[in-house]
């Protein structure tokens, strides 16, 4: 019963409530004899729907963040850590400035896979808006109120994207020696971060993590529910697509 009120709930707010009111609009053109219109808001409508709904992005997302599966026991020499997204001026609990969620979820990988195998890390990122704050200095802040040495950090933070971050990384693994680092990022961001290190003959570990579906979805019938969030993560998977394919062309 809770699931059925979750779903009849979704069609009364956004978007639900808009595909309602678009199909509303499609009914009205037929009436009028306006077929082509009415066909092609119902169409438009249905595939929007679809992308607005937990069904198909547990399809579409899992199919990206399965990709690559986090070794059982992985080796290597440093642990790169990518960044993903920054706040300049919030508070946070010792200083100004924090991660967004996605480096967040990063960061606690890398540091436990720094402690489990005593590997420095490398966080890159840098500020990539005005507003954002510079990823790599609020990371490192945050590795070291973790008790992470200053001496085991390493900061590359001018990058703003995926191709600088693996371009401006890999200038520090040839200053310092280093040879075999271990990648964390999103599971999603992970086949397009790989791909950007192959392109300068760098091989990565690849250590997924920040999953946002389940490995074996199980389905309810509130994943039939239209949600902004399940839009999100269709339109990320979209967009990755999207970058992955630009970089396998012109390696940007």
């Amino acid at each position: 019963m809770i699931q059925l009120l979750k779903l009849g709930a979704s069609f009364v707010l956004p978007p639900g409530i808009f595909f309602l009111a678009l199909l509303f609009l499609a009914r009205l053109a037929w009436l009028r004899g306006e077929r082509f219109a009415a066909k092609g808001i119902a169409l438009i409508v249905a595939v929007f729907y679809l992308l607005s709904t937990y069904l198909v992005a547990d399809v579409l997302m899992g199919a990206l963040e399965h990709a690559y599966e986090p070794p059982e026991n992985p080796a290597g020499d440093v642990i790169i850590m990518l960044g993903g997204g920054a706040f300049s001026d919030v508070p946070d609990v010792d200083g100004e400035g924090a991660l967004t969620a996605s480096p967040s979820a990063r960061l606690l990988t890398a540091v436990r896979l720094a402690r489990k195998l005593d590997l420095p890390i490398l966080v890159s990122g840098g500020q990539v808006f005005q507003e954002s704050g510079k990823e790599a200095l609020l990371a490192k802040r945050t590795l070291l109120s973790l008790g992470v040495p200053e001496d085991r950090i390493l900061v590359e933070g001018e990058s703003q994207n995926t191709v600088q971050n693996a371009a401006y990384t890999a200038r520090i693994l040839k200053e310092h020696g280093l040879e075999r680092p271990i990648l964390v990022t999103s599971a999603f961001h992970m086949k397009r971060s790989v791909l950007n290190y192959e392109k300068l003959g760098i091989e990565v570990v690849p250590y997924p993590t920040d999953y946002m579906t389940n490995r074996h979805p199980i389905f309810h019938c509130v994943k039939l529910a239209p949600s902004a969030d399940a839009l999100r993560t269709n339109a990320t998977v979209l967009q990755e697509s999207l970058r992955t394919t630009v970089t396998y062309c012109l390696g940007k």
